[in-house]
C-alpha cells in the first residue's frame, strides 16, 4: 500500500508538530494555514494523486460509457487503504483522520467524482455510524471487511422520503429473536457492488420518526435483493439502485446503537458526510480547473494565448478565487468536526458553496475550452454531468440553506 499505518500514525501528531514548527520560523503563536499541509498530509495526498493517475485515469471514460465500476478500481481503493481511511488499525483499517479522509475523497474527484463517491459513503457514512454506535460484535464483524474487501451501501431514502427522510414506509417487526424488514429503499449509493448494507426501517410507525432503527444487513440475506440500477446523468459509474427487502430477517444483535434512534444517527453521519460532498465537489472543480486552464494558455486566436484576453482572464481569475473559498470552507468544516466543536453550519456552507463552485466551475471550463470543450473526446463534459447530484444527495442545496437559516437564526434569538 502507498500509505498505511506509519503514515497515519505520523499524521495524528501532524498538527501540534506543524504548529511548532511555524512557531520557531519566528512568528510568534501564528496559526498554520489551513492552504498550507504538513509533510504527511502533502504525502498522502500524492499518493492518492499518482494511484488515481495511473489507474483510475485510463479506466474513466470506458467506466462512465459502460455504467460500470471497474472491479480493479476497487480492489486497488481497497489495497490503497481508501475504503477504511478512519478504522482503527486494530480492525484492519488506516487509523487516519476525517481530514485525510477528505483529501482522499478530494483527490479521486480531480480524477473520477464516481470512485470518489464510492469511497466517501463508505468512509463518512457506513464506517463512521459502525464506529460510533455499532456493538464490539459489530465492529469487529464489518470493519475489517468493509476496510479491506466489502463494499457497503447506506440505505435511508425511499420513493416517498427524500428530503423528508423520516417519512420512510421501511418497517421493522419484532418478532421474538430477529426483525422482519420489509419496503423499499430508493437511490442506494454503491448498492449493485455492496455486501454489506445499514438499514433505516422504523419498528413503531405509531411513533413517527421516533421508531427510526438502524440494522446492518448482510448482503447474502435471502430476504434482500437489489432491483433497478437508475440510468443517471452524472457520475454514471457509480451504482444507484432500489434496494428491496423482502421478509427480510436480521438478528437482534445486528441493530446499530440504540431501538429508536436510528433517525438521530442518520443525521449526524450525514452532518459528516456533507463534509466529504463537499471534498468531493471540490475535487471536480479543481480537476476540471486543471484539465482546462492548459488548454486556455495553449490555445491561440487573433495571434496570442487565448489566457491574455482580459475578458477570459477575468473567468479564469473568479474560478481560482471561488477554489480558494470552497477549500478553506470545507477544511475549516473538518478541523472542527476533528477539534469536537460543533460544525453543522460550517458542514452545511461546506456542501452548499462546493456544490455551486463545482457547477460554475465546470460550466465555464466548457465555454473556455470551445468546441473541443462540448465533445466527450476532452473529459471537460463529465465533469459538467457529474457535478449536478452535489447539489441534491445528502441534502439538496435548500436543505442547507435550511439548516444555515435555523442556526443564524438560533444564534440572534
Amino acid at each position: 500500500m502507498l500509505f498505511r499505518a506509519s503514515l497515519f500514525r505520523s499524521t495524528r501528531v501532524a498538527g501540534a508538530a506543524a504548529r511548532r514548527a511555524w512557531c520557531s520560523s519566528g512568528v510568534a503563536a501564528a496559526r498554520v494555514p489551513l492552504t498550507a499541509p504538513d509533510a504527511d498530509e502533502a504525502e498522502l495526498r500524492e499518493a492518492v494523486r499518482r494511484f488515481a493517475q495511473a489507474e483510475i485515469e485510463p479506466k474513466v471514460r470506458e467506466m462512465d460509457e459502460k455504467q460500470q465500476m471497474d472491479p480493479d478500481v476497487i480492489r486497488g481503493c481497497f489495497e490503497q487503504g481508501f475504503m477504511g481511511i478512519e478504522t482503527p488499525e486494530a480492525l484492519g483499517g488506516a487509523g487516519l483522520s476525517f481530514t485525510a479522509s477528505c483529501v482522499v475523497i478530494e483527490e479521486l474527484a480531480k480524477v473520477d467524482p464516481a470512485v470518489s463517491v464510492m469511497v466517501d459513503v463508505q468512509n463518512t457514512l457506513l464506517n463512521t455510524a459502525i464506529k460510533k454506535w455499532g456493538s464490539t460484535l459489530l465492529q469487529e464483524k464489518y470493519l475489517p471487511r468493509l476496510a479491506t474487501d466489502t463494499v457497503g451501501s447506506f440505505c435511508l431514502s425511499e420513493a416517498g422520503s427524500g428530503s423528508d427522510a423520516f417519512a420512510m414506509k421501511t418497517r421493522a417487526d419484532d418478532v421474538g429473536d430477529h426483525y422482519v424488514i420489509n419496503g423499499t429503499k430508493l437511490w442506494i449509493t454503491n448498492a449493485k457492488e455492496a455486501n454489506a448494507f445499514l438499514v433505516m426501517a422504523n419498528v413503531d410507525p405509531s411513533v413517527g420518526y421516533k421508531g427510526i432503527t438502524a440494522f446492518l444487513v448482510d448482503g447474502d440475506n435471502p430476504g434482500i435483493r437489489v432491483g433497478k440500477k437508475e440510468d443517471k446523468l452524472g457520475i454514471r459509474a457509480s451504482s444507484t439502485c432500489e434496494v428491496i427487502f423482502d421478509s427480510c430477517k436480521v438478528p437482534k444483535d445486528h441493530v446499530v446503537g440504540e431501538i429508536g434512534k436510528g433517525y438521530k444517527y442518520a443525521i449526524e453521519a450525514l452532518n459528516e458526510g456533507r463534509i466529504g460532498i463537499g471534498a468531493q465537489m471540490l475535487g471536480l472543480a479543481q480537476g476540471v480547473f486543471d484539465r482546462t486552464m492548459p488548454y486556455v494558455i495553449e490555445r491561440k486566436q487573433f495571434g496570442q494565448s487565448i489566457s491574455d484576453f482580459q475578458g477570459v482572464q477575468f473567468n479564469y481569475a473568479s474560478l481560482a478565487m471561488e477554489l480558494e473559498a470552497a477549500r478553506l470552507l470545507v477544511y475549516n468544516a473538518a478541523a472542527l468536526k476533528e477539534s469536537g466543536k460543533p460544525f453543522v453550519k460550517e458542514a452545511a456552507f461546506a456542501k452548499l458553496y462546493a456544490s455551486n463552485v463545482a457547477e460554475k466551475c465546470s460550466s465555464m471550463c466548457i465555454e473556455l475550452a470551445g468546441g473541443v470543450g462540448f465533445t466527450k473526446e476532452f473529459p471537460i463534459e463529465k465533469y459538467y454531468r457529474d457535478c449536478k447530484v452535489g447539489k441534491i444527495y445528502e441534502g439538496t442545496s435548500n436543505i442547507q440553506l435550511q439548516t444555515i437559516g435555523k442556526l443564524v437564526q438560533k444564534e440572534y434569538s
